[in-house]
């Protein structure tokens, strides 16, 4: 069938709209009507080259629609249901599932980066998706592994934002700085990623929750979302910490601003106290290979350094559980939305992501 896709033909050009072929969804495959999906940074990486991929691409891994057709076998779900799309679907067995890392499966479709037929072509080329999802689609056919169902309550807007940015940044907190109540938490970044952070922090019970943000409008926002304080640099956090902990220092330190730089990576574990954990959310170039941190104090002080993938969720546990939250009124996730754009203005929106005007942007489709 044909469809329209957003699609970045090489490194530094701007995302081009135009028409595609999607090919019929085979066994275990399913078609979706994408009806929202978040302009996330990750997809930006692509376009700056920070985070290599092939190229060309539709790009898009953060959405939600409705499941339109399924291949053969499929079982998880059927035409008409309400799906949100997961980048980093879980098999299931292997031995990171089995521990409880599904967000780290070793059968995971992203492990391999295109590898499997392809499901649009545009010019006469098949194009790759990233996360095997390219949810910058009108629709797109997908692994059945790769769609949650959820319930038809839930906006399509807000459905879409679990498909990373929620789940990443609330999972930085709750499940790899596995915050406490009554710790100290600075989340450096308040975007649509780390005011996630300052909201799962802020339902783990802590105690002082400072975000750092460059953006006024960022840091009025943390605030809304449950920080105790906002401030613009890690030197007014320091000195936030050294007056009201204690001495102690944080308990965890969340990286979530939009390109990770390992040479400020020692001023930012420096915030974090005896025994803390420094959570890094934020993307480095691929090229950048070394860090400036103070080795021998990091060891003496027994702290610890995690990456991020997903936020160490187990998506089939945790967006159900998410979406409750939300139902419930625990959890804000219509208030993430600072701006909505058609398909055709996705460059606008990537251009506001970049001037800080936005938590999250979203492209809505029309139903």
């Amino acid at each position: 069938m044909n469809t329209r896709a957003a699609i970045l033909w090489g490194t530094g050009e701007k995302w081009s709209v135009e028409d595609v072929e999607l090919a019929a969804p085979g066994p275990g495959q399913v078609r979706v009507k994408i009806h929202a999906t978040g302009l996330c940074h990750s997809d930006d990486h692509a376009v700056t080259g920070d985070m290599p991929t092939p190229l060309p691409l539709v790009g898009g891994h953060e959405g939600a629609g409705v499941v339109e057709a399924v291949g053969d076998g499929v079982t998880r779900v059927a035409p008409g249901d309400h799906v949100v799309l997961i980048f980093q679907p879980p098999c299931g067995y292997c031995r990171n599932c089995a521990r409880g890392r599904s967000n780290l499966c070793l059968n995971a479709a992203l492990q391999d980066y295109g590898s499997g037929p392809k499901a649009f072509t545009a010019r006469g080329q098949e194009i790759s998706a990233t996360g095997d999802l390219g949810t910058f689609a009108d629709a797109t056919v997908v692994s059945e592994r790769c769609v949650v169902k959820m319930g038809k309550d839930i906006p399509f807007n807000v459905a879409a934002l679990l498909g990373c940015a929620v789940t990443t940044g609330w999972g930085a907190a709750v499940y790899l700085a596995e915050v406490k109540p009554g710790d100290n938490v600075v989340v450096i970044g308040s975007g649509g990623v780390g005011v996630n952070s300052v909201q799962g922090a802020k339902n783990a019970g802590a105690n002082l929750i400072i975000a750092v943000d460059t953006v006024e409008m960022k840091r009025q926002k943390a605030l809304e979302f449950g920080a105790t304080h906002a401030v613009g640099s890690t030197d007014e956090a320091q000195a936030i910490l050294a007056d009201l902990a204690g001495g102690r220092g944080a308990d965890a330190v969340i990286l979530s601003v939009g390109v990770g730089d390992g040479s400020k990576l020692g001023e930012i574990i420096d915030l974090t106290g005896p025994a803390g954990t420094t959570v890094i959310t934020s993307v480095s170039p691929v090229a950048s290979t070394t860090v400036n941190m103070n080795l021998a104090m990091f060891t003496l002080t027994q702290k610890t350094l995690r990456g991020n993938v997903y936020g160490g969720v187990q998506v089939h546990r945790d967006i159900p559980l998410l979406l409750d939250l939300y139902r419930q009124g625990h959890l804000k996730l219509d208030e993430l939305i600072t701006k909505t754009y058609t398909l055709d203005q996705i460059n606008e929106g990537y251009a506001d992501m970049h001037a800080g005007k936005n938590l999250r942007g979203v492209i809505e489709f029309n139903a």
